[in-house]
């Protein structure tokens, strides 16, 4: 066992350290080793591309029990590290934070995790290569990495290393991908059942699958956000209603958006007035915005634009990732762009707290040290040079933008006994709820399938988890999904 790190970039060693401990979380006690290392993903030629970096977490079983299921986890970006699921959500220790209010800051106060899905599965916690402690090797070309199809193979091979190093191939086994994770899972797990790994279940956070209609200015960028908007609103009392309740105020906007709302969208300027009015009247309703902007915007508003109007008249911008976030934005100089991670209220709330005990966690827990800077978030080089074009299975020419919703709907497929858990946050601007919802209704399942397939939201944001009262509905949730989906 190796106790340190390579400290240099160009090291094709794989390293692990590891210590003993004991956890008791609902009500059962485990004893287990908490690791950190390296794997080497390496070409078709064997040459290494990237040391993969990973925190896991093995139970241990009685001789002659069944095998543990096995989860590799990540979080998105592209571009962001890992540390988020971990330290703030469903790893060995966690950090409470004062979610939706910023944290204070350090010291902070952080222990064993009550929420541990250590309870049902081990856990892999995998760095994307160019993050946290992942690096490229040698002469590798980001190019050879950082991009949709790229991602998905290192990725696969990292977690088939994993598998082999530890001899884990009997294992019950999960995906938990969350934010571009989401997109990252739904193709690998097609990638990896294609290679003879079939999989139990995925488990998709705050998800994207088709970048293509959600993201380029097109009406279902609209439409997916306004339920999203809607629910902002109601958090901010700036919701027009009867409804006593969010969610059945929600069932209400998603039909909205879907009905006449993406109706109007689709006449563009033929819209006659009164029907423009009267859609300008029930939006304004809903999103808390005046009827007139929403005339004089085409009632195209998007995330930015919204995050910056609601609350105008005080000043202040609500949070991308958790609307419930607030910051103050009276004046600020300069004009120009900022990294959307990273300026934002509700990922500076919690970021400092996560990166700190996460740090702490890997040295005190683990004895895990190294020379190299942990980059938590490295999104702004990675996704600059990101590849976003997609080979989707059934369609021969690639994608310019990403519709992984076609891999997710063959994994299914192919494997029936594939259960698939999406989850989110209300309160998500990033990732907004509503467009799962609608890529997997235009998957035209099988009734038999499509029952393979749950959905779950939270009065939370991006990170749901991250939310005091969420994470104790999450873990009840999660808990559920494993058994149901390792059930013979």
């Amino acid at each position: 066992m190796t106790e340190q790190t390579p400290a240099a970039d160009t090291a094709a060693t794989e390293t692990f350290t590891s210590r003993r401990h004991r956890i008791t979380a609902v009500g059962r006690t485990l004893d287990y080793t908490a690791g950190a290392g390296t794997v080497i993903v390496r070409d078709d030629e064997h040459t290494p591309l990237a040391s993969v970096f990973y925190t896991s977490y093995v139970a241990d079983r009685e001789e002659g029990a069944a095998p543990r299921p096995v989860t590799f986890l990540f979080n998105g970006g592209p571009g962001s590290a890992s540390l988020w699921l971990n330290i703030g959500g469903f790893g060995v220790k966690r950090t409470p934070t004062n979610t939706p209010k910023a944290t204070p800051p350090a010291p902070y106060a952080w222990g064993d995790n009550p929420h541990t899905l250590l309870t049902e599965s081990d856990l892999v916690f995998i760095d994307a290569p160019g993050t946290g402690y992942s690096r490229l090797l040698g002469d590798t070309a980001p190019a050879q990495v950082w991009g949709v199809d790229q991602d998905v193979d290192a990725f696969a091979k990292a977690i088939t290393r994993w598998l082999t190093l530890t001899n884990n191939w009997n294992a019950p086994r999960f995906l938990f991908g969350e934010s571009y994770g989401t997109t990252r899972a739904a193709s690998l797990v097609h990638r990896l059942q294609n290679q003879g790994l079939d999989f139990n279940g995925v488990v998709l956070l705050s998800t994207v699958l088709n970048w293509g209609e959600s993201n380029l200015g097109g009406p279902r960028e609209y439409i997916n956000l306004l339920p999203s908007f809607a629910a902002t609103a109601w958090y901010h009392g700036r919701a027009r209603t009867e409804h006593t309740e969010l969610e059945p105020f929600l069932v209400e906007a998603r039909a909205f958006a879907q009905g006449p709302f993406a109706a109007a969208l689709l006449q563009g300027d033929l819209i006659p007035s009164e029907v423009e009015d009267e859609v300008a009247a029930r939006l304004s309703a809903l999103v808390g915005l005046d009827a007139d902007y929403l005339k004089k915007h085409h009632f195209r508003i998007g995330m930015e634009q919204y995050r910056y109007a609601l609350l105008a008249d005080e000043g202040r911008v609500i949070g991308r990732f958790d609307t419930r976030f607030t910051a103050e934005h009276q004046y600020v100089v300069g004009g120009g762009s900022h990294d959307p991670a990273t300026d934002d209220a509700a990922t500076a709330g919690v970021n400092s707290a996560h990166l700190s005990t996460y740090r702490a966690h890997l040295v005190d827990d683990i004895g895990y040290t190294s020379d190299l800077h942990y980059r938590h978030l490295h999104n702004m080089p990675i996704s600059r040079a990101w590849d976003w074009k997609h080979k989707a299975p059934g369609v021969d020419a690639p994608q310019l933008v990403p519709d992984v919703s076609l891999d997710l709907s063959a994994a299914v497929r192919r494997n029936p006994n594939l259960r698939v858990f999406v989850m989110g946050g209300y309160y998500d601007l990033a990732t907004p709820f509503f467009g799962p919802e609608v890529d997997v209704a235009h998957l035209y399942l099988a009734p038999a399938l499509r029952d393979n397939i749950r959905f779950t939201f939270y009065e939370s944001g991006h990170m749901t988890f991250v939310d005091e009262d969420a994470v104790v509905r999450m873990k009840s949730d999660l808990d559920d999904f494993y058994r149901d989906a390792t059930a013979r």
